[in-house]
């Protein structure tokens, strides 16, 4: 199968960031902000380009393209909710449960991953699935062992089952689809804010998986003999379990915001060390007010070169 790690990430510098009160009703890490409108765009953007120049600064490749401002998306900064790229040169678009979302889903980034030298020799779209209101927001829900061909989905109000188990068939993936929830019984609205795969290790946060479905993925995680991390709900909200394994020029990096290391404990900091430099900007604007952190902002671009 694939290389797990991303040589290249894809990123999507907000224009229009707000907070979405339709995307808060599945998404309990969202929180109202007190900043007027265009102080919370401007901390945004600060935000992001300081998280881009860290990337930079650690060798990761990192596309950039611009939002456009004309379509006010609120969760623009947040791409990998609607693409995802393969190493076969496949392109998958995907349903997305807010209809303001679905404009996110613009043919000028895919020009802008072609103009940077990546071949889409397949498109994948899966967004007709939005008219009977069935869901999958790309590598939000689903997290992928690209090495094994092994995909984790929690279920949820943005992650279909039927939907998971197409998306295996069509990339030739094996799915493992649970229920996951928190202490009070909410259902976690993308898997990758309780799960992350890299090249070496696990970050999962097994006590958030029912007790029904919780040997079977812990099985399915440990037979690639990949180090478990194992998080705890609380450090889940302060989304150490987003987080991503890319590719650096001078070696493999682990992307994560300030706010997901400081809730690893020191040991648990050591262990990822052993598999990248951690690289770990502060972005509290975005976590806060749009509900997603480090790994929700990077789509990995995995094409084979059109050059």
């Amino acid at each position: 199968m694939s290389q797990q790690i991303a040589p290249r990430v894809l990123v999507i510098r907000p224009a229009s960031f707000a907070f979405h009160a339709d995307a808060a009703h599945s998404n309990a890490f969202m929180h109202a902000p007190a900043l007027d409108a265009a102080a919370l765009r401007d901390r945004a953007a600060a935000e992001f380009d300081d998280f881009v120049g860290a990337l930079a600064d650690a060798g990761v490749d990192v596309l950039v393209v611009e939002d456009d401002p004309s379509l006010d998306l609120p969760d623009a900064v947040f791409p990998n909710n609607w693409i995802s790229t393969h190493a076969d040169g496949t392109v998958v678009l995907y349903p997305m449960a807010t209809a303001r979302r679905r404009a996110e889903r613009r043919p000028a980034v895919l020009d802008a991953i072609r103009a940077g030298g990546g071949a889409i020799r397949t498109i994948v779209d899966l967004s007709g699935a939005e008219a009977d209101g069935r869901f999958l927001e790309g590598t939000g829900s689903l997290v992928l062992d690209r090495a094994n061909g092994v995909a984790f989905a929690a279920r949820s109000p943005r992650t279909h089952p039927d939907l998971v188990r197409d998306w295996g068939a069509r990339l030739g993936y094996d799915v493992v689809c649970f229920d996951a929830h928190d202490a009070a019984g909410v259902a976690v609205y993308h898997t990758n804010v309780m799960m992350a795969i890299g090249a070496g290790f696990v970050v999962v946060a097994t006590s958030m998986i029912a007790a029904a479905d919780r040997r079977r993925v812990l099985d399915a995680l440990r037979a690639a003999g990949r180090t478990i991390v194992e998080i705890t709900e609380d450090q889940v909200a302060a989304f150490a379990g987003n987080i991503l394994h890319v590719r650096g020029h001078e070696g493999p990096v682990i992307a994560l915001s300030a706010r997901a290391l400081d809730a690893f404990t020191p040991e648990q900091r050591t262990t990822l060390g052993a598999h990248g430099r951690l690289v770990a900007p502060p972005i509290p604007t975005i976590e806060s007010c749009a509900g997603g952190g480090v790994r929700c902002m990077l789509a990995e671009l995995f094409l084979p070169s059109a050059r």
